[in-house]
């Protein structure tokens, strides 16, 4: 578990994920703003269970003043083949740098994992955040019909060694 401040000063705590994280990663992968409209099928019916959180290195962004330990973001690191699965940041907390520290604690679980670089198949919205945290553009996942219609852009962290 690491505690940092976000860039506004409130404390973060960044833990791994248990069981008992299922549902709330599921009600903010499917309430996310980001898959509204035309993107709502991707994440309709979409499950964080605790067999994926017990099988991936999964960790959660809680705010520490808030009520509850409220978990503000997660993401989802894959070792084999290298990937960053899930990467998420509740809508009331976008804009607060929740999303770059958990993008550079994944960063710092993949050097230790002793990863050198991995891939991330971006949602078409969150392409800007991407390039801002560091992540290179490698290409592009073609849509893959009914699960995903629409083609993503694909990004790759590489990982420097300490």
């Amino acid at each position: 578990m690491s505690s940092r401040n976000s860039p506004t000063g409130r404390p973060i705590t960044i833990r791994r994920a248990v069981a008992r994280d299922a549902k709330r990663l599921t009600r903010l992968v499917r309430g996310s703003s980001a898959y509204e409209g035309k993107y709502a099928a991707a994440v309709e019916g979409y499950r964080v269970g605790p067999d994926y959180i017990e099988a991936h290195r999964t960790f959660v962004a809680v705010g520490a003043d808030e009520q509850g330990g409220r978990v503000l973001g997660f993401y989802s690191l894959v070792l084999a083949p290298p990937e960053l699965d899930l990467l998420f940041v509740a809508d009331e907390a976008q804009g607060r740098g929740i999303g770059r520290l958990l993008v550079e604690h994944m960063k710092s679980e993949a050097r230790a994992a002793g990863l050198d670089r991995l891939k991330v198949v971006s949602h078409l919205p969150a392409e800007d955040f991407y390039h801002r945290v560091g992540a290179v553009r490698t290409g592009t996942a073609f849509a893959n019909p009914p699960a995903v219609p629409w083609d993503r852009p694909e990004f790759e962290f590489r990982i420097p060694p300490e």
